[in-house]
């Protein structure tokens, strides 16, 4: 599962913020991986107690965003907090999960839209796509990410540079014949 695979890059820690669509199963499926079980106290009061439930960790939070649509066009942009609440000065936003999703799309004809491209097999589909990934945030330097050095030149930046993953913009080859396992 995905978020399984989050949960063990992240070392156990829930993400402080999480944001997606409206699709209902996103919410059970972070309480599921990420959800502290809870009993509550007996109250002492006549009945059956409260029995175990999952409740979102502290200091998660977890927001849609609703898109409305006029004439195929997004008309407005809400946003629900579904459990938690947003740090101060930041708000729920899909943005960079859609710019992913669209470069994705663009470098990788598998997953171009209303084509006859496909994948025949899972693992080629799934390297083909850790490919497409890797070179876009190590290999491939964005325009917006770039900045200024000292001189006023301009210096070009990969994603995997602004997060501090990588100290250089990549050559394919370079990657291409790094050992995979490092000794």
């Amino acid at each position: 599962m995905l978020l399984e695979d989050v949960k063990g890059r992240l070392g156990g820690r829930a993400p402080a913020v999480v944001t997606s669509d409206e699709y209902p199963a996103y919410a059970e499926a972070l309480l599921a991986v990420f959800g502290d079980e809870v009993t509550p106290p007996r109250t002492g009061k006549p009945g059956r107690p409260a029995g175990p439930r999952v409740e979102p960790p502290a200091g998660t939070c977890y927001a849609t965003v609703h898109k409305e649509r006029r004439a195929g066009r997004v008309a407005s942009v809400q946003t629900r907090v579904v459990y938690g609440s947003l740090p101060a000065g930041e708000g729920a936003s899909t943005s960079y999960l859609e710019r992913q999703n669209a470069t994705d799309r663009h470098r990788n004809a598998r997953k171009g839209r209303k084509t006859y491209r496909f994948s025949k097999g899972w693992d080629v589909h799934a390297a083909a796509t850790a490919f497409t990934m890797f070179s876009y945030n190590f290999c491939w330097p964005v325009r917006t990410l770039r900045e200024r050095d000292g001189a006023g030149r301009w210096r070009q930046r990969t994603p995997a540079m602004v997060a501090g993953l990588a100290d250089h913009v990549w050559p394919l080859e370079e990657w291409l014949t790094l050992p995979a396992i490092q000794r």
